[in-house]
């Protein structure tokens, strides 16, 4: 059977530090064909699980700024004194390749790419509540007890933009928000605007002249 789109689908996902995100994009891309995660740069150090130009792309601030002026990145923002920015080379050619592209950033972020590019999903994910929020962060036993304190108060700003956002996934029990983040993937795959028309009048409508 031809193929019904030529071009991938942009999916950008925000949600608040420590609700889950990168954990669902993760396994979500893991788990269903032709998604592809969008590696973002970042001038924040590795945490100990983490890979270069997996889970991010590490750069010096020098590197990052250099980028930043050669108008490389799609969106760029400084997040808790770090800066993250989000490659429109990688996005644009895994687009054209005909895959699906996550893109795992903040609401700046997010916000910023919405100016640019109207056709993209937006999901936001939210934590059960903000006491399992804070319980998530100091599990992860990354940061001290002031830096979670400042995400949780960035958290509620976060929050409030969810009107922004098409869908709203409450990340409590993982396998249930994941069940809802593929389930928006595959429903926008069959959505209209996605079905080449010229595809459509070849394969149906042809045989009306006949």
């Amino acid at each position: 059977m031809q193929e019904k789109k030529s071009k991938g689908s942009l999916f950008i996902v925000s949600a608040p530090s420590g609700a889950g995100k990168t954990t669902l994009c993760r396994m979500l891309v893991s788990s269903l064909a032709n998604l592809k995660f969008s590696v973002s740069y970042t001038t924040r150090s590795a945490r100990p699980d983490e890979m270069n130009d997996r889970d991010y792309t590490f750069v010096s601030r020098e590197d990052f700024l250099r980028m930043t002026k050669a108008g490389e990145f799609i969106e760029w923002a400084e997040v808790h004194g770090e800066l993250y920015g989000t490659s429109e080379k990688r996005v644009r050619k895994l687009l054209d390749a005909g895959s699906d592209v996550v893109l795992d950033i903040d609401t700046q972020g997010a916000m910023e790419i919405k100016k640019r590019y109207d056709k993209g999903v937006y999901i936001f994910i939210l934590p059960p509540s903000v006491e399992a929020l804070r319980k998530r962060l100091e599990k992860r036993m990354t940061d001290s007890g002031e830096e979670i304190t400042r995400r949780l108060k960035r958290a509620v700003i976060e929050i409030k933009t969810f009107r922004q956002y098409d869908y709203v996934i409450i990340n409590d029990i993982l396998e249930n928000a994941l069940r809802e983040f593929e389930a928006i993937i595959i429903s926008h795959r069959v959505s209209t605007e996605l079905i080449d028309p010229l595809w459509i009048e070849k394969t149906f409508l042809k045989q009306e002249e006949n």
